[in-house]
């Protein structure tokens, strides 16, 4: 980080407004759109202040309709501007995934290349927070099967921002996933000006040498509080990028240490985790000392906020799953 300028200390939301602003000062093409991002700001603050800056053409207040968001931002795209639509609840996107399943995500191939839709997808994620249900979706895994569209989640402020940067380099669309309860949860040290982190490359959080522990989003902090209280040599991997998914971090380590955890809010069945034990069982079997094992959300709905403490994974399953590893 040397050369970069100025640090602030910035939790996620300031960090995530400081990269806003960065990116419609720095491209005349970016424009943001959604539901109260304009004049309040966005339901979290996220684009506070942006309004009164650039002006109601660059920051848009839009109808309660997601469809008609993310469909205007495909026209957007396709039209040479690069739109930043918000949805204010992951829950709330499923009345967009058509739009972007069926024509964000495919454009470049059925226009042979001749096409692409540059805009980044905002969406808050999963729980912890006493929300209701559809304020606390955890859906990396739907958006990751499609294989047009690039998936992120940081776990930090430092990482909010310089991938939040990077994904406005990209031609193709990109459904961006912050946490909510990572919002305001902690600051960190930010430069004040424009850096990059890497899409698609995961973050070495911890080196150890006797467990990988693979995770991302909220589940990362929760991770490393385990790790610190066991004193257990763990490598401790956040993934960052969902898809394309950083196989060869995962691989090197994994081959390193012999043992595997993966851990995420989201459902256990046909999740993250699944895919990354799958790769782990394909191409590092014979590394294995002893089988995979994930910690993951029971496999139905996410509940009602008085019983999100038992939905969701925590410090006493997570020291279980890494003891059954080291015990096996």
């Amino acid at each position: 980080m040397e050369g970069i300028g100025d640090f602030m200390q910035m939790n996620m939301v300031k960090s995530l407004n400081n990269a806003l602003d960065i990116i419609l000062r720095d491209n005349e093409n970016a424009i943001l759109l959604g539901e109260d991002v304009g004049k309040d700001g966005g339901v979290f603050r996220g684009t506070d202040g942006l309004f009164d800056k650039y002006g109601e053409k660059r920051v848009v207040d839009t109808p309660l309709s997601e469809s008609a968001i993310v469909g205007t931002a495909i026209g957007m795209a396709l039209g040479g501007m690069h739109p930043i639509p918000e949805i204010q609840f992951a829950g709330f996107m499923f009345l967009s995934f058509e739009q972007l399943v069926n024509h964000a995500a495919r454009y470049r191939s059925r226009s042979r290349g001749d096409y692409s839709v540059p805009m980044v997808v905002r969406t808050p994620v999963s729980g912890g927070v006493k929300a209701l249900e559809i304020h606390s979706e955890s859906p990396e895994a739907f958006y990751s099967h499609i294989g047009g569209l690039v998936v992120v989640e940081p776990s930090n402020p430092y990482d909010a921002k310089g991938l939040l940067i990077s994904a406005m380099k990209l031609d193709d669309p990109v459904i961006f996933l912050e946490p909510t309860k990572l919002y305001r949860l902690f600051k960190q040290e930010v430069p004040e000006e424009s850096y990059e982190v890497p899409i698609g490359k995961a973050s070495k959080v911890r080196e150890g040498n006797a467990i990988t522990i693979i995770t991302y989003g909220t589940m990362v902090n929760v991770v490393s509080d385990v790790v610190s209280k066991k004193g257990t040599d763990a490598e401790i991997i956040d993934l960052r990028t969902i898809n394309p998914l950083d196989e060869s971090t995962i691989l090197e380590s994994v081959k390193k240490t012999g043992r595997a955890v993966v851990v995420h809010e989201a459902p256990t069945s046909f999740g993250v985790g699944a895919e990354v034990a799958a790769r782990i069982a394909e191409k590092a079997i014979f590394d294995l000392s002893a089988p995979v094992v994930r910690v993951a959300a029971p496999s139905f709905f996410y509940p009602f906020p008085g019983y999100e403490e038992y939905y969701l994974p925590n410090e006493v399953k997570i020291s279980k799953a890494i003891d059954k590893v080291l015990s096996a």
